[in-house]
C-alpha cells in the first residue's frame, strides 16, 4: 500500500475531508490532496503525526524479498566483484537484453 492510499483510506475510515484532516494536522488542504494523490512522498513522521492525528498508529515491518535463483555462493560471490567487473557485466547484460529485443517474434 503507497502512502497516498495509507492516509486517504485512514482519512475516509474516519469519515473526514481532506480540510478538516489538514485543520487537525495544523497543514494546508493543499498538502493533504497532494499526498493523496501521490504527488509527494510524506517522510515517515509525517505519516506517524498524520495517522496520531486520526487515533491511529503506523506499523513498518521488513520480510525477505524473494530471491532468484542464486545460492548464497554466487550472491556472495557477486558481492566480491570489483565495480569494473560489475560494469563488465551490466554491458554484457545490457547487450543480451537488447539484442533479444531486437530478434523478430515468432
Amino acid at each position: 500500500m503507497t502512502s497516498a492510499e495509507l492516509v486517504r483510506k485512514a482519512r475516509t475510515r474516519h469519515g473526514l475531508n481532506q480540510a478538516s484532516l489538514a485543520r487537525r494536522c495544523r497543514t494546508s488542504q493543499t498538502h493533504i490532496s497532494r499526498i493523496e494523490r501521490g504527488e509527494v512522498s510524506p517522510s515517515v513522521e509525517t505519516l506517524q503525526r498524520i495517522l496520531r492525528t486520526l487515533g491511529e498508529r503506523l506499523e513498518l515491518g521488513a520480510v525477505p524479498a524473494p530471491r532468484g535463483n542464486e545460492s548464497d555462493a554466487e550472491v556472495r560471490a557477486d558481492m566480491e566483484l570489483s565495480p569494473a567487473e560489475h560494469l563488465l557485466q551490466a554491458a554484457e547484460l545490457s547487450f543480451a537484453l537488447t539484442t533479444i529485443a531486437g530478434s523478430p517474434q515468432r
